[in-house]
């Protein structure tokens, strides 16, 4: 088990103390989790991102997206086929088709803005969006705003 020393970051920030257990369950959860479904993770722009997953033989139906706790969960599962007429006789199934899930840890403010399907491609668009009170704003001093000056040297 790879340990890390927060000590450096710890004398100079406030509030980042759950960065040590957040780091560890993402590695321990990483360990755990097949690499079925392949993916891609991209940024699109700042503040924009996709995961595309290869979900080959899936229907929109049976394809779930779950937004929790700064957790993205996907999920598909096919439905039980009993009785099924139309049996088929592979001789060679390269299509895995199974039932997966597979979770993505969202960073704070980091929301899910939509999810296509497309030729087995799952497309998930994600969009950080940070609160207005979390942005920078100017206090003034007594009453005034101070004004920037760029000199060039």
């Amino acid at each position: 088990m790879t340990t890390f020393d927060f000590a450096p970051l710890y004398r100079s920030t406030v509030g980042f103390d759950n960065l040590a257990s957040l780091l560890d369950s993402i590695t321990n959860a990483d360990r755990n989790q097949p690499a079925y479904p392949p993916y891609n993770i991209e940024l699109l722009e700042q503040d924009k991102y996709r995961i595309t997953m290869a979900v080959a033989g899936f229907t929109e139906d049976e394809i779930s997206l779950t937004s929790e706790n700064n957790t993205l969960t996907v999920a598909a599962a096919k439905p039980e086929k009993v009785g099924d007429p139309s049996k088929r006789t592979y001789l060679h199934q390269g299509i895995a088709e199974r039932n997966f899930r597979r979770q993505f840890r969202l960073a704070e403010h980091v929301k899910v803005t939509g999810a296509s399907l497309s030729n087995g491609l799952l497309n998930i668009e994600l969009q950080r969006e940070i609160p207005e009170a979390m942005k920078p704003r100017q206090i003034p001093v007594n009453g005034v705003i101070a004004q920037k000056f760029l000199k060039s040297a």
